[in-house]
């Protein structure tokens, strides 16, 4: 008999999982104006808000913790992360952040300016807030064949380069500030963007003379899927993979808390000397001096060995698998999911749980709600609330898509919480005809709305 895959690791701590009654939920959901960000931890059984600083570290990054190097310059902390950056990306210059949105600020700070354009891959919320805060344009360049959520194609996260081709045409190459591929693409689904298509990208960003960025958030993640279903990588480790990738490159950002599984702290990779200097200033203004950026030195510990540990096959295996797991559970109930599955979460297309909801009523947010209230599970919309309003019109941003995203923190939960969430949902889509109506705004910030937005059921 073969031997059945396990988790390459064994639990060492728990932490106790809260629990609610219906009732209760309805009067807390009720209380944060139906915005799960306004929710308290205590609240939520289980919490898929986000996979961002919410893994376990492990027994050997709590050791590293022990050993930083509180040193305001030149601590052998801000080397040991330098070293890991170098060896696990191939950038020789870095400036560490506390996040990735810090990294996002600090590099857009550099290099765009008002009037600008960005094109790229369907830009996160924070990356697409960063551009549009200095009046400058993202465009998406993301392939077509994304926006057919049943479609199962294995890089869906893909840039389309004929689309790219003509943002650099139509364009003088002073006001490109750069071309930012996201890898994995989230707000496409977590979806791989294949290593062709990076060597794509590069192909016109020399052609047309302008940088080329890579935000890393979900780089092994990308890693993993490239190993297991691009021609020619299968032989390769994860980080022979990720070498490779960032070799296209003239930087990166990364949020640190995905990838390489610790609560907080990010940076910024460099491949010339120039941008990283002028980058440096910016840094020491908004972070902290060049060898700490806003991150203590047990903090940067941690995250060098999380950036070893993110790029172990097995263990990527594990991770990826628990969201596969998930999303099966998910299709055997009926439920509508984004496919393929992505690297990191599992989205649910609203409209189609929803299709007597319209756009114009936020569906996604309103399905949020119900699987919060049905089961304590907080997972977040990606949908017309996080797209925000057109920074010129004001009107709301319908692309088409109302997903639910539920990210799975790294190394937390187990396959039984996910067999909970999954009958959560399942609950919810049971009862889904008596919900007639969604929600409507009463209170929003002009950018970045999602976050505090209050709102009200119709």
């Amino acid at each position: 008999m073969e031997l059945p895959f396990i988790e390459p690791y064994k639990i060492k701590m728990v932490e106790s999982v809260y629990t609610s009654t219906r009732d209760q939920r309805e009067k807390w959901i009720s209380e944060a104006h139906f915005n799960m960000f306004n929710l308290k931890s205590e609240q939520v059984t289980i919490d898929l808000l986000t996979d961002s600083g919410t893994g376990a570290m492990s027994d050997r990054q709590w050791s590293a913790l022990m050993l930083g190097d509180e040193s305001y310059a030149g601590a052998s902390s801000y080397y040991n992360l330098k070293n890991a950056i170098a060896e696990i990306t191939g950038f020789k210059y870095f400036l560490p952040t506390h996040q990735g949105r810090a990294a996002e600020n600090v590099l857009f700070s550099t290099i765009v300016k008002e009037g600008d354009i960005v094109p790229g891959n369907s830009h996160f919320d924070t990356t697409k807030g960063h551009i549009e805060f200095r009046k400058a344009i993202p465009v998406d360049c993301t392939v077509d064949i994304a926006s057919d959520l049943t479609a199962l194609d294995p890089f869906k996260g893909n840039v389309d380069l004929e689309k790219l081709e003509n943002v650099l045409k139509e364009n003088p190459r002073e006001k490109i500030a750069c071309i930012i591929v996201t890898i994995t693409n989230n707000t496409a689904g977590g979806q791989p963007v294949s290593m062709s298509n990076l060597k794509g990208t590069r192909m016109l960003a020399d052609k047309y003379g302008v940088m080329f960025f890579l935000d890393s958030a979900r780089f092994a993640e990308n890693a993993w899927f490239i190993k297991t279903r691009e021609e020619g990588y299968a032989n390769k480790t994860i980080r022979e993979i990720a070498l490779e990738m960032f070799s296209y490159a003239d930087g990166m950002t990364m949020s640190a808390k995905k990838d390489a599984i610790v609560n907080m702290g990010g940076f910024i990779g460099f491949r010339d000397d120039e941008t990283f200097r002028k980058a440096s200033s910016y840094n020491i203004i908004y972070e902290g001096f060049i060898t700490y950026g806003g991150m203590s030195g047990r903090d940067m510990n941690a995250l060098a060995q999380g950036l070893y540990e993110g790029t172990d096959y097995d263990y990527l295996s594990s991770r990826i698998g628990q969201i596969d797991y998930l999303g099966s559970k998910m299709k055997e109930y009926g439920i509508p999911v984004l496919e393929p599955f992505g690297g990191h979460a599992i989205f649910i297309d609203s409209k189609r749980f929803f299709p007597q909801i319209p756009d114009e009523e936020f569906p996604a947010q309103a399905l949020a709600v119900e699987i919060y209230i049905e089961g304590g599970v907080r997972g977040t919309e990606i949908g017309a609330l996080m797209a925000d309003r057109d920074p010129v019109t004001r009107e709301n941003r319908f692309s088409g898509k109302e997903l639910v995203r539920l990210a799975v923190p790294r190394r937390v939960y187990t396959d039984n919480h996910m067999d909970y969430v999954a009958a959560t949902v399942k609950n919810v889509y049971d009862r889904k005809e008596s919900i007639k109506r969604g929600l409507k705004i009463v209170s929003e910030a002009p950018i970045l709305r999602h976050f505090t937005v209050e709102l009200e059921r119709l």
